[in-house]
């Protein structure tokens, strides 16, 4: 590895960037710029393309179109509502209990969905006028909002999981599923706690109990929904189809969810809802392929072997090497998308993992939640930009209220990182 290679790659893909230039189209200049002081321009040329189609060939990406056309079906299809009139009669009546409820619907639709921002967008606009109506600061509301959108990407079905399993050279998407579900819910309760406490500071409302016969039929009303959990990571676990097979039945379930079940929507918003999943996908595929081919071109320049070995030479402890990954990820994750982050930083930072004796399983859910957290923060911050406009608030009134919550959030992150276990423990109990 040439450091000129290494300026250039970084310098350029920064440059970009603050020239507000689409991520995926700076990942992909970065990456042909790099490219073009190694080899001649046709040859780099015409390598980046094929290493950019080559990636996106792949059986285990279709699932990644089907879980987003689900999600579209579920944010428009009724589901949203009835799991927030669950997550009512579950924490409503707690200290604080609407922003539990945001928490706890959150959670439910994002893990049923596997999107975070669809979840941001369909509890947000549903919570954040109801919380204000009792009472709560508006940018409380939306903080919590934020962060716990961003636990439906731990917990499964989760795109970004499938996205690692791709970078990783495979490994099993059900482990990775299995592996997200206790962290996942860590982090939601972790945001719970966080919350309480700054409700109680603020003296927020407590909600309104339930008698028991409207909980449960609340409960019944969101049981259909519920049990795409169960059909469709079951189904995964016991082995009777793929996460790409899942992924279609998903859609299945939820269309016949969303029109014959609970008939909120109509043929007549299928062509809507298919284009709006058609450029929701081509701009996570062109994510995808530019990010590919820039993990090819710092492969071809040996910076994963570099980083590795400088990495090693600093320390060779579990513990300091851990630290040193977590604080890059966690820079990485404040200007860089989630998807282009796991398939560029998977390549370089595995190797060193197990050479230490990290499982790949449990460091995927460490790299996800890290860029979680990135997907709140500004200025790149995705979730931030989707909570903040759903609820038309400014984004520097939101971060005051955010930062208990991040606090919350990387406590959980060390604590995985450091206690495999909960991770790993029901990948092992189902033998994968």
């Amino acid at each position: 590895m040439q450091i000129i290679e290494v300026v250039i790659l970084l310098l350029t893909f920064l440059v970009l960037l603050s020239l507000r230039v689409p991520i995926a189209y700076s990942i992909g200049l970065a990456a042909m710029t790099t490219l073009l002081v190694s080899i001649p321009s046709i040859p780099a040329f015409t390598t980046l393309a094929q290493r950019i189609a080559t990636g996106l060939d792949s059986f285990t990406l279709l699932a990644i179109p089907f879980f987003i056309l689900a999600g579209q079906l579920m944010n428009q299809g009724g589901i949203a509502s009835r799991l927030i009139e669950f997550a009512k009669a579950l924490v409503g009546p707690l200290p604080g209990g609407l922003a539990f409820v945001n928490i706890v619907a959150c959670i439910l639709f994002g893990a049923i969905s596997g999107s975070a921002a669809a979840a941001a967008s369909a509890i947000g606009g549903f919570m954040g006028p109801k919380m204000e109506e009792e009472g709560y600061d508006k940018a409380f509301g939306v903080a919590v909002n934020i962060t716990s959108a961003s636990t439906g990407l731990i917990i499964p079905p989760s795109n970004v999981l499938i996205v690692y399993s791709l970078a990783s050279g495979g490994i099993s998407i059900g482990a990775l599923f299995l592996a997200g579900y206790i962290p996942g819910i860590l982090v939601g309760l972790a945001l719970m706690i966080a919350a309480a406490f700054m409700a109680h500071k603020k003296k927020y409302p407590v909600g309104a109990r339930v008698n028991l016969s409207d909980g449960v039929k609340k409960f019944f009303s969101a049981i259909p929904s519920l049990l795409l959990l169960f059909i469709v990571i079951g189904g995964i676990v016991a082995g009777i189809f793929t996460a790409t097979e899942a992924s279609a039945i998903a859609v299945l379930y939820t269309l016949l969810l969303s029109m014959i079940v609970y008939k909120e929507v109509k043929v007549k918003d299928l062509p809507k809802i298919l284009l709006e999943t058609v450029g929701t996908t081509s701009i996570v595929m062109l994510l995808i392929g530019t990010s590919i081919g820039m993990s090819w071109v710092m492969s071809y320049e040996s910076i994963p072997q570099n980083v590795s070995n400088l990495l090693l030479t600093i320390s060779d402890s579990k513990i300091a090497i851990l630290l040193i990954i977590n604080v890059i990820l966690l820079l990485v994750g404040i200007f860089m998308d989630i998807t282009p982050a796991v398939l560029i930083f998977t390549p370089v930072f595995l190797p060193v993992v197990q050479k230490i004796g990290i499982d790949p399983i449990h460091f995927g859910i460490i790299m996800v939640l890290n860029l979680c957290i990135g997907l709140c923060t500004p200025p790149v911050g995705s979730l931030l930009f989707v909570g903040c406009g759903v609820a038309k608030i400014k984004i520097q009134k939101v971060i005051r209220p955010l930062l208990p919550l991040f606090l919350a959030m990387i406590l959980i992150l060390m604590l995985i990182t450091y206690f495999p276990p909960l991770t790993m423990w029901l990948p092992k109990v189902f033998e994968f």
